[in-house]
């Protein structure tokens, strides 16, 4: 939904934080934008950002620590064909605006000839996907302890094998105000919540953890009763099942991925591989196949930042466009490749609303928003069942996925073993090895049961941080390699 009313909402508190305290006016950021433009560039913008945040931790039956921070500040970027010039500063000023301006606008050494015409002013288009809000203040300290101080007793009520609960909370409200060369202004107002859950449970002398958490664009509200509820039991439950796990078989076979979060091996496996800095250069594997299969049929891949409330989502992205759903592979067949506005511009297509950026002291690139697999028709014990030997696997920790040749590596945090489609025992220690555009290949059952993550994803690149969202349904993959200590 496009809403100009919360658009304007937005702008004014962002004007009212990051440019009214420092005496500035939208007439400076033309100014600013105006000095770039005295030399041939092909885009500039101004990029403002304030961020308060927050972080609370509980361990050992009492909560450790509290933090509190506020950062902001302002870069500037020039583009010139594919250089690329950033400055950046957390002196918000006149001085430090056109300092800048003047730092950035040498990536071009033709300066243009006669007058400069600056584009006027005008709104960006934004959506509504989350209301402007400082979750930070939608519960009292107080609150926010007993919060953690609840997770602490539930956990250890939920079976005497609980020795240790670790238990986390993080609030974050963040303001960016971009200023385009184009005469685009927008802004954005983005809350962000977070709870995690982290138990270790011991029988005989033998310790496993388990974990569990979520959140989204939202006040704490959300993490009511029966949603912390829900939190400790998953955490409790992995511990436990950890305790009775065996080594994992090793070597090809069969494997089933369960939905929502393991589509995190789909997001680095396949994800990054389809962002368009790395398709201009020709480094992915997925270069210069639009319109070619390369996927097996019924697999439909997305990246969505326009679903309400989800932690991948922006209301714009770090460059003021608007966020879309777009479809990166459609049943099997590649469709597009997830765009900032420089790589866009260079391959001659439409920016996606993908650019982002860590903060204001970083320049924005292609990344993900909420990475998803549509679901199909099979029912999931269908799946299951199907399994002869092989492994079905629920959670998964860390993964590294080679680009160029799609090679990726991923731990599994929680799995079982199958045999005659009965699952026989949960597994410690099993990895899975492929090809992120083979695997694509290999999937031959799609489960009906699409689902997201719970809100905890975060994705990294070149240094950078982001929060991200990640789905799928259950999924039948065969001849994959796996990696076991038994």
């Amino acid at each position: 939904m496009i809403s100009r009313d919360m658009t304007l909402e937005r702008l004014a508190e962002a004007s009212d934080l990051l440019l009214t305290p420092f005496g500035l006016t939208e007439a400076d950021l033309g100014k600013t934008l105006g000095v770039i433009a005295e030399r041939r560039v092909d885009d500039a913008d101004i990029y403002f950002q304030y961020t308060r945040a927050e972080g609370w931790s509980l361990e050992e039956g009492i909560v450790k620590t509290g933090s509190f921070s506020i950062d902001q500040g302002v870069g500037v970027r020039a583009v010139a064909g594919e250089k690329t010039a950033f400055a950046y500063s957390d002196d918000i000023s006149r001085d430090s605006l056109i300092d800048a301006a003047q730092t950035v606008r040498a990536i071009s050494g033709a300066a243009r000839s006669g007058r400069v015409k600056i584009a006027r002013r005008r709104i960006a288009q934004s959506r509504a996907l989350y209301g402007p809000l400082d979750p930070i203040t939608t519960l009292d300290s107080t609150a926010k302890v007993k919060l953690l101080e609840k997770i602490e007793r539930l956990a250890r009520a939920k079976d005497s094998r609980v020795v240790q609960v670790m238990a986390g909370l993080a609030n974050e409200y963040d303001v960016v105000l971009i200023a385009r060369l184009d005469g685009a202004l927008a802004a954005d107002v983005r809350p962000l919540v977070r709870l995690s859950v982290t138990v270790i449970a011991e029988y005989n002398g033998r310790r496993e953890v388990g974990s569990f958490g979520g959140g989204g664009r939202f006040g704490l509200s959300y993490f009511d009763d029966a949603l912390i509820t829900q939190y400790v039991e998953a955490a409790v439950q992995a511990a436990l099942t950890n305790l009775e796990s065996r080594p994992a078989p090793a070597g090809e076979m069969t494997v089933v991925l369960g939905p929502g979060w393991p589509g995190v091996l789909l997001h680095e496996a396949v994800g990054h591989g389809l962002e368009g800095d790395f398709n201009r250069k020709g480094s992915s594997a997925f270069s210069g196949r639009i319109g070619q299969r390369v996927a097996a049929k019924g697999v439909t891949v997305l990246d969505d930042g326009t679903l309400p409330d989800r932690r991948g989502s922006l209301n714009i992205d770090d460059e003021g466009h608007v966020t879309q759903r777009n479809v990166l592979i459609e049943d099997g067949i590649l469709k597009g490749y997830i765009q900032d506005a420089m790589n866009a511009r260079l391959m001659k297509v439409r920016p996606t609303g993908n650019g982002r950026r860590e903060s204001y002291a970083h320049i924005p690139m292609p990344r993900m928003t909420n990475t998803y697999m549509l679901g199909g028709d099979k029912d999931p014990r269908e799946i299951v069942a199907s399994i002869k030997k092989g492994l079905y696997a629920t959670n998964f920790g860390g993964g590294q996925v080679d680009i160029t040749s799609g090679k990726f590596v991923f731990s599994a945090n929680e799995a079982f073993w199958v045999e005659n489609g009965r699952i026989q025992y949960p597994v410690k220690g099993a990895t899975i090895v492929g090809s992120g555009p083979e695997s694509l290949k290999r999937i031959t059952m799609i489960g009906n049961d699409m689902q997201l993550d719970s809100g905890v994803g975060t994705c990294g690149k070149e240094g950078q941080s982001v929060p991200v969202g990640v789905g799928q349904p259950t999924l039948r993959l065969d001849g994959l390699t796996v990696g076991g200590t038994g």
